[in-house]
């Protein structure tokens, strides 16, 4: 892989960041509230207008979390609220069609199974809700986590959730059982995860700037230390044979599976506080902290 070369910037408020499950390069950029983006139109520019911006939250509220199923339809937003909301994006004018209400007062993050029929949301309470999407109900609470539960991620087969906190535990979950499997501890709170699509290695990226990569069913571990403070976002390519980081010392950083070399590094204007990878492994999109987002295009 050659280092990525730098393509649209495209200003926004924003802490998450996605690009549509089909690979097209269509981005989602949210604070309070979410915009589109259509990057696909051609050529390079710095004046790309949102598509459609959707009002989320209550101003001063952020969002914290978003998800587009597979059908390119549905948007689910988390944020500084007890709602998830869930938007219906193919209606002449993107809509609310549902709220699934929480007794916590925060999601920080969120994951979707593989069948887009459930929906799981990291709560400030440390709990993992359990949301059936079709009937828009909770189903169940994952209870482990003494402080928030601040990042997820789930197997490709569907059967297994990680976690992370800010109780500085990782804790994996038996979906179909219902149960805690696995709990690691470490000396630092947990800001970022990913599960290798493999089903091999997490990557961990820390409060204390570390990442770590632990092997899911061995002692194997590596430590990777070229960020220089908190790691807010991780994200493993679809292939499994890299993954990316960012964190507040403005860099994005991307590895090898799983030892963790180095492939590039880039620095920022400010703090990178999310990023995705296109399904094709062809981009990555990063959001920061001065309401701008990057396009990278991957050259192999």
């Amino acid at each position: 892989m050659d280092t990525p070369r730098h393509g649209d910037h495209l200003r926004f408020s924003s802490s998450t960041i996605l690009i549509m499950p089909s690979g097209h390069p269509l981005v989602l950029l949210e604070f309070m509230e979410a915009n589109l983006w259509d990057i696909g139109q051609g050529g390079r520019s710095t004046g790309l207008n949102p598509v459609s911006q959707l009002d989320c939250l209550q101003r001063d509220n952020y969002i914290r979390s978003v998800k587009l199923l597979p059908d390119g339809r549905t948007l689910i937003v988390g944020g500084e609220a007890s709602q998830l909301s869930i938007w219906d994006l193919a209606s002449p004018t993107p809509r609310i069609k549902a709220e699934l209400t929480s007794a916590a007062p925060a999601c920080y993050a969120l994951a979707i199974s593989p069948d887009s029929k459930v929906c799981f949301s990291c709560c400030s309470d440390g709990n993992i809700a359990v949301w059936d999407l079709q009937n828009q109900t909770l189903v169940r609470q994952f209870q482990g986590h003494t402080d928030g539960a601040s990042c997820i991620d789930i197997s490709a087969d569907g059967s297994k959730l990680w976690t992370g906190g800010l109780d500085n535990t990782v804790r994996s979950w038996d979906l179909r059982e219902g149960r805690q499997l696995q709990q690691h501890d470490f000396t630092s709170q947990i800001f970022s995860l990913g599960y290798c699509p493999t089903g091999e290695w997490l990557a961990v990226g820390m409060e204390n700037s570390n990442v770590e990569v632990l092997h899911a069913n061995k002692p194997d571990k590596y430590q990777l230390h070229l960020h220089e403070s908190c790691v807010l976002s991780l994200r493993f390519a679809s292939c499994g044979k890299w993954f990316v980081s960012t964190g507040k010392d403005n860099l994005l950083n991307a590895w090898r599976t799983p030892y963790g070399a180095s492939i590039f590094q880039s620095k920022e204007s400010s703090s990178v506080l999310s990023c995705d990878i296109s399904a094709d492994d062809k981009y990555i999109v990063t959001g920061s902290g001065d309401k701008k987002a990057t396009v990278y295009e991957v050259i192999y």
